[in-house]
């Protein structure tokens, strides 16, 4: 693959975000393209083809930093991009001579079928059988739509201490939402895997299962009545339930809060935060998983941070800036949406690790509660760490049994809590692909858990 930019091109605008007197100063360029495919009732609804290509510069000094982007990438519209980024934080003048070493850092993530380079005619065949599914699942089954996404996010990274380096990142998702309806009473299911592969994604993945669980889904919970409301124990399912620790914990472990103390967390490192039976990593280096980089977007190789080791915090998510205002090492977790952003850290795929206990031992356990299936979004607030999260498909326990489904359930606590709280962990450890927001714009992210059991959370419903 031809380089975005060239070498001598990148050291001239580096020379030049330097010559105000910065310590530091980056380069990030970016050429994405991405493709979706829509279907809704039975036809192809849109057929949709972006490309975005452009570059930011950074510069740092001391603990101060300054960024600044264009899609001009011609060599006047770069170094102008770079005097505004070095303008910001003028100190001074500096004549600094930049040599870059180009640096290979291997790909896990092989691609065997590109989805850019696929006719549409093969795309079309397989939201078709997605859609299919969904929609002859069931006679309640109202609507469906099927969307097909694949992204070719090139990138190249380079600084003012010699590093120059490049990643090629495929990603491919196919998204089903079922909607059932009744007596004038509509009901949704969603089911959306995704993976840092081309099309050999659908080697292991079957459309027709993913639209059927979505149909599923849906008729089920359009005869389910309304969850009670109140503290109970709850059970919360493998994959998505992730969602949980990541949201309300996780995003607390990352150093862009915790460097500046607004973490529920910070402060922790070598207390126990959390059960003994609770062990959490976040782990880029997986191969073909959603969240999984090579190198971050500071250009430091992925790694596995261990999080948390049998309730012990042992590690935050860490990046250059703020591993700085930290005194402590990056861990590989800068991440960006595009090169409109500064980077900070983020999360890969996190998730947490299967435990001592049977499945079917937690299930059994309860006397009354609630079985949550499967997890939705919500909201958290990374200082107090208070979330509310949505219960897509839950189900009241009674007497260690899993009976009717109920609607309209949400899970409302704080990070510690609920750490704190689960008190049994299963081992059925699975992963569920989603998109996160934060500073530094939406990236794709993995969440995961075994079932768990939460020994007491206050529980939204009627």
């Amino acid at each position: 693959m031809p380089s975005i930019l060239s070498r001598d091109t990148i050291r001239q605008v580096l020379q030049k975000a330097v010559s105000t007197g910065a310590d530091f100063a980056e380069v990030y360029a970016e050429h994405t393209k991405s493709n979706s495919m829509v279907m809704i009732d039975g036809k192809i609804d849109s057929i949709t083809d972006n490309f975005l290509s452009g570059v930011g510069v950074r510069v740092c000094k001391g603990l101060k930093s300054a960024y600044a982007s264009t899609s001009d990438t011609t060599l006047s519209g770069l170094l102008s991009c770079a005097e505004n980024a070095a303008q910001a934080i003028a100190n001074g003048s500096a004549d600094r001579q930049i040599n870059l070493v180009e640096r290979i850092f291997g790909d896990v993530h092989p691609i065997k079928i590109v989805p850019g380079t696929v006719a549409n005619s093969v795309k079309a065949d397989i939201i078709r059988t997605a859609y299919a599914a969904a929609r002859e699942y069931h006679e309640n089954i109202s609507q469906v739509q099927a969307t097909l996404l694949d992204v070719d996010h090139n990138i190249l990274i380079a600084n003012s201490e010699g590093l120059f380096t490049e990643d090629r990142q495929i990603r491919t998702r196919l998204m089903v939402n079922a909607v059932a309806s009744k007596n004038g009473e509509n009901q949704s299911g969603v089911q959306s895997p995704g993976r840092r592969m081309g099309l050999e994604m659908f080697d292991t993945i079957d459309p027709a299962t993913v639209g059927k669980e979505a149909a599923r889904q849906a008729v089920t919970m359009l005869s389910a009545g309304y969850c009670p409301a109140g503290k109970m124990m709850v059970a919360i399912e493998n994959g998505f339930g992730g969602v949980i620790f990541h949201e309300a914990c996780g995003h607390s472990l990352e150093a862009t809060s915790v460097a500046k103390g607004r973490s529920q967390f910070a402060g922790k490192l070598g207390t126990q935060i959390a059960n003994p039976k609770v062990s959490a990593v976040d782990d880029g280096t997986i191969p073909g998983a959603w969240g999984s980089i090579n190198i971050d977007d500071e250009g430091h190789p992925s790694q596995r941070n261990l999080l948390i080791e049998n309730g012990i915090l042992k590690s935050y998510l860490i990046d250059r800036l703020n591993g700085k205002r930290m005194g402590m090492a990056s861990t590989g977790s800068a991440r960006r949406q595009n090169y409109t952003y500064e980077p900070t850290s983020r999360m890969t795929n996190t998730f947490i690790l299967n435990g001592p206990d049977k499945n079917e031992d937690i299930i059994r356990s309860m006397d009354y509660g609630l079985y949550c299936r499967q997890m939705g979004g919500g909201s958290v607030n990374p200082v107090t760490g208070r979330f509310n999260f949505a219960v897509t498909e839950g189900y009241l326990v009674r007497n260690g049994q899993i009976c009717e489904p109920v609607r309209g359930a949400s899970l409302i606590g704080t990070g510690s809590e609920i750490l704190m709280n689960i008190d049994m962990v299963g081992q059925n450890l699975a992963t569920g692909q989603g998109m996160c927001g934060s500073v530094s714009g939406s990236i794709p992210t993995d969440v995961g858990q075994p079932l768990i059991r939460v020994s007491s959370i206050t529980v939204g419903g009627r």
